[in-house]
């Protein structure tokens, strides 16, 4: 396939899946598969891979839990109340469908993912996903809707904004003694990986600030071409000024962060790189929306949630820029390609959020999904997809 005209964005997750509409599993009461070997029961920080492997999975009932949380060493007693209202509710829609019976493991599989994430550490919000093929508790930096989803898939697009909003990225930090190198995603920074860095620049085989600026120019392109990601850099204005004067991989700076940071906690690091990641985000926007602007000139632009579905599925996805509050619960035509909008969230039939799955299978057929802010495409009823022709 070719590749795009426009380049994605750093957070692009292609995955294979397939909407189907939803439909009863017909099984003996706790007869139905334990949830797979890859599960894992303690929450874990969002990742482009987390992410692959929960839009992987398809098979109804898979139950998503969505619940904004309060930072904290462990989840606090609102937030586990709210979390139990949650379980509550996916298990009366279990019920409802006369899924209750054939589906024990996935309800086993809820309560103990419930069980731990509230005795766990929580960031901003958190999404559980479980189902008879896999079950995981993901922790996101970003907020979300509180809700109970219960479809073929899980509800990821939650997931694949908060990549959106946090890409992965590494941080340089910079002073005329040390250079060290963070690997971010999920709104967290760890030491990179290998044995590059931190570099001590004040070796006596480097005499002055320049040649450690380019010997910390070395180490940071050979750590960039096996992990490529945008870059921020951090440190005084003079120890920066001077690595960009010798530095070949600024083509993906970000931003930078001035400052003395050498002993800054990684916590107090992230922080301070956050705004910096959300300003590089916003000229994405911009790119996506000018983007839509030269492809409608050429009617290579479905607008509307049902051009952009049709659009998705029978023509080549280039870009879909989407508004990050929209949700469209709809039924689908038995082909899966006509859209009806749907009232009635909760009936067997109906897909909880069409949009959910119109980004995932944009990713899956090479396209790149722009999660813009609300109010940004009102001309296009806020979603619009343009086509490779």
């Amino acid at each position: 396939m070719p590749k795009p005209t426009h380049s994605p964005p750093d957070t692009a997750v292609r995955v294979s899946r397939v909407p189907e509409l939803r439909r009863p599993v017909e099984a003996a009461p706790g007869t139905g598969p334990a949830p797979a070997a890859g599960s894992s029961w303690q929450p874990a920080p969002v990742s482009p891979s987390l992410v692959t492997l929960l839009q992987a999975v398809r098979g109804y009932p898979c139950v998503t839990l969505l619940l904004t949380t309060q930072p904290a060493s462990r989840m606090t007693p609102a937030d586990a109340a709210r979390l139990e209202r949650l379980r509550l509710q996916a298990l009366a829609r279990l019920r409802e469908e006369r899924l209750f019976g054939g589906e024990q493991p996935v309800v086993d599989a809820l309560d103990r993912l419930v069980q731990e994430a509230v005795a766990a550490p929580t960031d901003r919000a958190l999404v559980v996903c479980a189902s008879a093929a896999l079950a995981r508790t993901v922790v996101l930096p970003v907020a979300v809707e509180d809700r109970t989803v219960v479809d073929p898939t899980f509800a990821t697009r939650d997931l694949v904004r908060a990549l959106h909003r946090m890409p992965r990225h590494v941080v340089l930090v910079l002073s005329e003694r040390r250079a060290a190198l963070f690997d971010g995603h999920g709104g967290r920074l760890a030491p990179a990986p290998g044995h590059q860095f931190p570099l001590d620049l004040a070796a006596p085989n480097l005499p002055d600030l320049a040649t450690a600026m380019r010997v910390t120019d070395r180490a940071l392109g050979a750590y960039l071409r096996l992990h490529p990601a945008p870059l921020v850099l951090a440190g005084p204005e003079r120890t920066v000024a001077a690595f960009t004067t010798v530095s070949r991989h600024t083509g993906r700076l970000a931003g930078v962060v001035h400052g003395g940071l050498e002993h800054a906690s990684l916590e107090d690091l992230a922080s301070r790189t956050r705004p910096v990641l959300e300003r590089y985000l916003l000229s994405r926007q911009d790119d996506a929306l000018a983007l839509l602007d030269r492809r409608s000139g050429s009617q290579q632009v479905a607008s509307g949630i049902a051009s952009a579905w049709l659009a998705a599925r029978t023509e080549r996805p280039e870009m879909l820029a989407v508004e990050e509050g929209f949700r469209y619960p709809a039924r689908l035509s038995a082909d899966g390609d006509l859209v009806t909008p749907a009232d009635d969230v909760e009936a067997p039939d109906v897909i909880d959020d069409l949009v959910d799955e119109l980004i995932e299978t944009v990713l899956d057929r090479g396209g790149w999904v722009a999660l813009v802010r609300d109010g940004t495409l009102p001309r296009h009823d806020r979603v619009a997809l343009s086509v490779r022709s």
